[in-house]
Formats: structure tokens, sequence, C-alpha cells
């Protein structure tokens, strides 16, 4: 296990550009395991994944990209921290390291489980992880590929429970037009002074949509809704002196239930438009765009690989998973359900590391404990 964490470790895997880490953990893999088949399916510009079988038996599915890209520009904007991230450390039962959370963690897990279990098939995926991009992921090249089986268990970080249900997402964007000015004349722009210093309005408004938001959740079975401002844009930082004709704000939003993405940025238009009607922002368009990411999903309660979950689970912890609601962590599984795949999700639980947030902790010995589930759901006839 630890050998996998730190080859990964050492190689980059951002989403879109995980070819060289699948290729370099299939090099690692076929020296150490060369009596089974690896390969890499490769993706987009640079995207690939590693992709084994024993023949009939469920999917495992993790991703190898992360969430994050050590040292990118755009992600200090995230983090807040310039400084580098450091490599994978262990101390005891617990390693820590940069990824481990998303998905470098139960990815190895998932990877060990399948050497040892014989059967099943594995696919480390790139592009796993929410992003806009019009590339495919590593999933849906999987899909196009290969025939997928009748269940799947997805190995990520999560609550320490069993999911086989999941929400779905979707990106919002709010924009909101008016005309470029100069910082030094600031009448010039509509509003004046530009509207970005209008932004309070908007964001306010958006406050209170959110509120409604949630309060209409009817939090059906394990699912619940979640929705949050992630990127707020104007202007040039390199040209402040220049007042900006639009503002830009990005949401992710959550639902458990079957939401339509195109209604929720009708509703907010609406919302936004008659807030700013009685603000300084009232000259000023308002839009709001929706991009779907999938729709929610559920696997039968009753079906064979939630039923093999429950108890291998049982068997592992000594009793049954946690009751869950309100659940807001949307994976890969809502895709694979929507192609007809009975999935379920279990993982061990990740938390940010005491002495750099950017980095994950977890626990080796619960990292085993999900090995061996996976390895047995692997092998387990009715899964």
């Amino acid at each position: 296990m630890l050998d996998i964490l730190r080859l990964l470790d050492a190689t980059p895997a951002p989403r879109g550009n995980e070819r060289t880490a699948a290729h370099r953990l299939r090099g690692w893999c076929t020296d150490r395991w060369p009596h089974i088949e690896w390969q890499v399916l490769e993706h987009g510009p640079a995207g690939g994944s590693l992709v084994a079988d024993h023949g009939a038996g469920p999917l495992l599915y993790s991703h190898l990209d992360t969430s994050l890209n050590d040292g990118d520009a755009p992600n200090r904007l995230l983090t807040g921290d310039t400084g580098p991230v450091g490599p994978l450390t262990v101390d005891g039962d617990l390693v820590a390291g940069f990824g481990l959370g998303v998905a470098r963690g139960p990815a190895a897990a998932a990877l060990v489980a399948f050497v040892e279990a014989g059967a099943g098939r594995l696919l480390l995926a790139g592009s796993g992880t929410h992003r806009r991009s019009s590339q495919i992921t590593g999933l849906e090249a999987y899909a196009d590929r290969y025939p997928l089986p009748r269940s799947a268990i997805v190995a990520k970080c999560g609550p320490p429970t069993l999911l086989w249900h999941e929400p779905g997402a979707f990106y919002l964007t709010v924009l909101v037009t008016g005309r470029p000015g100069a910082a030094m004349v600031p009448e010039s722009a509509t509003p004046p002074g530009g509207v970005v210093a209008g932004a309070g309005v908007v964001l306010e408004e958006l406050a209170r949509w959110r509120t409604d938001y949630l309060a209409a959740d009817p939090r059906v079975g394990q699912t619940g809704r979640a929705c949050g401002i992630g990127a707020i844009s104007g202007g040039r930082p390199d040209k402040p002196d220049l007042l900006p004709g639009r503002l830009r704000i990005d949401l992710y939003a959550v639902a458990g239930d079957l939401v339509e993405p195109a209604v929720a940025a009708a509703e907010l238009a609406d919302r936004l438009r008659a807030r700013c009607a009685e603000s300084v922002l009232r000259d000023c368009a308002v839009e709001v765009e929706a991009e779907p990411i999938a729709s929610a999903a559920a696997t039968p309660a009753d079906a064979a690989v939630v039923t093999a979950s429950r108890a291998a689970w049982r068997d592992e912890f000594g009793a049954q998973p946690p009751p869950i609601t309100g659940w807001t962590g949307s994976t890969d599984g809502v895709v694979l359900r929507a192609r007809g795949v009975d999935t379920v999700r279990l993982g061990p639980q990740a938390k940010p590391a005491a002495d750099d947030p950017r980095r994950d902790e977890l626990s080796l010995a619960q990292l085993t404990a999900y090995a061996r589930i996976y390895r047995r759901l692997l092998t387990e006839p009715t899964a």
C-alpha cells in the first residue's frame, strides 16, 4: 500500500493530464504482477486511465487525478499558500500527503484489493473530479470501449458508512453586465464606479436564494442539497485602472432530488433582475447560465451489490453501516447508475493534515480495512 502511495505521490496527475502517471503506474504494476495484463486507456489530449481485469465480476472504480495540482498559480488563489506541499510522510499508522483524499488513498486500496482478489475489473480513471470541460472523462472512455458489468464499487473517501444513493450536481454562472470605464473617471462606467463595485447587491440576493434552495430540500433517501460560490471575477488584475463592464460569479449546486438546472437558473435570474432593478445595478443586464454535471441517482437498497456490501461492512467493522441522510458528495457513481450499473460507494475518511490543509491524513489501518472489503466484493458471487 505504501509503495503505491509513494509512487502516486511522486507523479503529478492533474485532471486531464494523468497519462504520464498512468503509464508509470502501469510499468510498476507490470514489473510487480506480470501475470496481470495492465493497460493504459488514453483519452483526450493527455488523459489516461489504468485498466485491468481478471474476467467476470464487478468493476472496482477509483481515479488517478487530484482535485488540485501542487504549485499551479490558480490553486494558490484557492489555498492562499504559495509554498511547496512536500512529499508523502508516514508517522505510525498515519499517512499524510497531497491528494490522498481525492483520491490516491482509496485508489491505492483498490489496486491492492484487485491484485489480491484475482477477480473482477479495475478502473483507475483519469478526469474523475468535477471540472468544467468538454473533454471526455476516463469513465466515459472506458464505457465506450468495454462492456460494463452489472455492478460497481466506487472506492472514494466519504462518510463512515455505505452509500447507494448519490446526489446530482450542476454549475451556475451569474453574469451582470454594465459598461466599462476608467477608474480616474468613475462616472464613465455603468454603474458609476463599475459593476464590480455593486457585487454586494448580487451576493446578498444569492445568499437569500441559497437559503431558499436549501430549505426546499425534500431529503430524498440518503442525499441532500448544497450550494456554494466558488469563484468571483471581473476586470484584469494587471490593469486595475480600468473598471470592468462585467461581473461573473460561479456557483456549484448539489441536489439529491431531481432538480432541473435550467429551471433553477431561470428562477435565480428572475430574482437577481428584480433585486438589481432596485439598486445601483438597475441599468445592467443579468443572465444566469446552467451547466448540468449529472442527475441524482440511486441503486435499489435491496440490490445484490448493496446486500453484499452491508454484509462485508458488518463482518469488517462489527456493526451495520450507520444510516445517513443529507449526503452531498457527488461522484462518478451517478454516471455508472445512469448507464444501468448497480453501484455502491464506500471508502476511508480523510481529514486535512494538521500542518498543512492542502495535505490529507489517512489511517493506514483503515485503508487496509477498506481494501479487505473491496477484495471481498470482487470475489462475492452475489455482487
